[in-house]
């Protein structure tokens, strides 16, 4: 492997490392269970991607842990085996997506409820609006253990940046490991508000945004997407503060 390559892959190792301390501490782990994964540059043809190593919880991980895998499920670098449904899930969103290079995938509370709900996300807050016409939904069929619902999780997801398993969890994608947690972050954010707002006002008495005014605040947040590198590096700075022992 050329020096690029090994220095491209040691930064995207460190940023998914980080990724899974940040949700460990924001209380999105589920013990050794959920997965994130990212694509690591293609190496003589061949398409690789980084995931966890199953068994470490989210507290754990550390950059040298994570395993790399290819496209078929194969181990191509790591002593140790990964979530083959987290394969089912990430590798049919790598494969149909150039623009997912991050995957995300997690079992929150907010998440959740919401995927065990017959209604879609309400436009019920500012945060809502950023995931308007940019949500898909994919019916539940068990244990990600067969790998022809790849294609159904593809046509699931379509181009939006989120994807609801219903009665399981969230999936969110990015070009970057930034973009993909941002957009989890604000994803389990609006179903929170969405889990409050029924909790306390049942979801037929709430005043969502009108339909036209979520497409405007849609197309606000389009125009500071950028700013999602930024929050990152705060983010880090944080888990820096915190545990360097990431980057390890």
């Amino acid at each position: 492997m050329g020096n690029k390559y090994a220095q491209q892959e040691a930064i995207l190792r460190r940023d998914l490392a980080a990724a899974y301390r940040l949700a460990a501490m924001l209380g999105w782990e589920d013990t050794i269970y959920t997965h994130f994964s990212v694509r690591l540059p293609d190496l003589d043809g061949t398409q690789r991607f980084l995931i966890n190593p199953f068994g470490l919880m989210f507290d754990e991980i550390k950059a040298s842990d994570l395993v790399v895998i290819d496209v078929d499920g194969n181990i191509l670098e790591g002593n140790a085996d990964y979530n083959l449904a987290g394969f089912t899930i990430h590798s049919a969103v790598h494969t149909a997506r150039e623009d997912a290079h991050c995957v995300m995938h997690t079992h929150t509370v907010p998440g959740m409820a919401l995927a065990a709900c017959g209604e879609e996300l309400l436009m019920l807050n500012q945060i809502s609006t950023e995931f308007y016409k940019r949500l898909g939904y994919h019916d539940y069929e068990g244990v990600a253990w067969n790998l022809e619902e790849r294609q159904r999780i593809q046509t699931s997801l379509g181009d939006n940046i989120g994807l609801v398993l219903r009665n399981h969890g969230l999936l969110t994608v990015g070009e970057t490991v930034a973009d993909a947690f941002q957009i989890m972050y604000y994803l389990n954010k609006a179903c929170e508000i969405q889990m409050a707002t029924g909790q306390m006002a049942g979801l037929t008495n709430v005043k969502p945004i009108p339909e036209q005014l979520a497409q405007y605040v849609n197309s606000q947040f389009k125009g500071v997407e950028h700013e999602r590198h930024v929050v990152w590096q705060a983010w880090l700075r944080k888990l820096e503060r915190i545990d360097p022992s990431y980057k390890d």
